[in-house]
C-alpha cells in the first residue's frame, strides 16, 4: 500500500497504479511508464488524483480509448501531450464529440455530459494528438507499440511496452472479467471484437494488464485462460437469445430480459446497452436465417 492507501507494483520501467478494489468501476489500473527520455502516463483514472504530487513529470499521457474512466485524470496534467487513436480524438476534442460515441442522446445528452464532466473531469482538449495502428513511442531504453484493438470503441487500443528482452501487454478494456466483451455504445461493434479477441492471442508478453479488476496476470497461459473465459461470454449470449427466441418476442422484451446485465438491474444506461449489444446478436441471427421477424415480434426459426 501507498501513503493514499492505494496498491502499486513494478515491472522493470513500469509501475501498475491499482485504483480502489483493483479498478473496479468507476475506479481503473493507470500505468506510469518511465524511459530514459520520457515519462509516459496510460489511462489515467479517478485514482490517480490521489497520487497527483507524488508522481514524476509526465511528458505525455496515452488513452487506450475515449471512455469517462480513463480519462479522469487527464485534467491533472493540462501540459502533457495527450493522444489517443485517431478514430476516438474526436471524443477529446469536444464534448458533443464524447458524447456522440456514448450514443448519449438515448441517455439525455445535457444531463450526461454533466456527469461526465462533474464525476468525471471531462474537459476537451483541442489539442489532443493520434496515433494509429503500428506506432512506435520511443521514450529511451523503452518502447510502446500500439495495436488498434476495436470493438469497446472505435479506437480501441492495447500498448505493448517492451524494455530489453521483457515485455507487457497493456490491455485496456479488453478487461479478461468474467462480465464479458462490452459492446454496448454507439460507437461498439460486436464484430470488431471478435476480430481483436482473435489478434490478441497471438501476443506473446510476459506479463498482461487490464484496466479493471484483473490487474496484472504472469505469463501466456493464465492470460489464455482467462481470455477463452472472456471471449466465452459472446456465444453465451447469443445461445441464450436464440433460446429465449423459442417463443415469440419483441425487442423491447429482449431487453427486459436482461442478458447483460442482471435483472433488475435499472441504472440510466442499461437498457440502451442491453438494446445495442442484443440488437447486434439479433442482426447476425436474422441474417443467418436462424431467427425470423413478424409484425415487430422475433422468433427462432423452424
Amino acid at each position: 500500500m501507498t501513503e493514499h492507501g492505494l496498491e502499486e507494483e513494478s515491472f522493470g520501467p513500469i509501475r501498475v497504479l491499482y485504483g480502489a478494489e483493483r479498478g473496479k468501476y468507476p475506479q481503473g489500473n493507470s500505468l506510469l511508464v518511465c524511459g530514459e527520455k520520457e515519462t509516459v502516463l496510460i489511462d489515467p483514472s479517478l485514482g490517480i488524483h490521489p497520487r497527483k504530487d507524488s508522481l514524476p513529470p509526465i511528458d505525455r499521457v496515452l488513452l487506450s480509448h475515449c471512455h469517462e474512466d480513463h480519462i479522469a485524470g487527464c485534467i491533472l496534467f493540462p501540459d502533457a501531450r495527450l493522444l489517443l487513436h485517431e478514430a476516438d480524438r474526436p471524443g477529446m476534442l469536444s464534448l458533443e464529440g464524447i458524447l456522440e460515441i456514448y450514443g448519449a442522446e438515448a441517455l439525455g445528452a445535457e444531463d450526461f455530459g454533466v456527469f461526465l464532466q462533474k464525476e468525471f473531469h471531462y474537459r476537451p482538449r483541442p489539442d489532443a494528438e493520434s496515433f494509429v495502428d503500428g506506432a512506435t513511442i520511443d521514450l529511451g531504453g523503452v518502447t510502446i507499440d500500439v495495436l488498434h484493438t476495436p470493438g469497446h470503441t472505435r479506437g480501441h487500443c492495447c500498448f505493448h511496452i517492451r524494455f530489453g528482452d521483457r515485455s507487457l501487454l497493456y490491455l485496456g478494456d479488453v478487461d479478461l472479467s468474467g462480465f464479458g466483451p462490452y459492446y454496448g455504445d454507439a460507437w461498439s461493434n460486436l464484430e470488431d471484437f471478435e476480430r481483436t479477441i482473435e489478434l490478441l492471442r497471438g501476443v506473446e508478453a510476459d506479463w498482461y494488464a487490464t484496466f479493471h479488476h484483473i490487474g496484472v496476470l504472469a505469463g501466456a497461459a493464465a492470460y489464455l485462460e482467462r481470455l477463452e473465459g472472456f471471449a466465452a461470454r459472446i456465444p453465451q449470449r447469443e445461445a441464450a437469445l436464440l433460446e429465449f427466441l423459442t417463443e415469440e418476442h419483441t425487442m423491447k422484451e429482449i431487453i427486459q430480459h436482461r442478458f447483460i446485465y442482471r435483472p433488475g438491474v435499472e441504472l440510466p444506461w442499461v437498457d440502451d446497452a442491453e438494446r445495442r449489444h442484443m440488437g447486434q446478436h439479433l442482426d447476425r441471427l436474422l441474417a443467418a436465417g436462424v431467427v425470423v421477424e413478424h409484425d415487430g415480434g422475433f422468433r427462432a426459426a423452424g
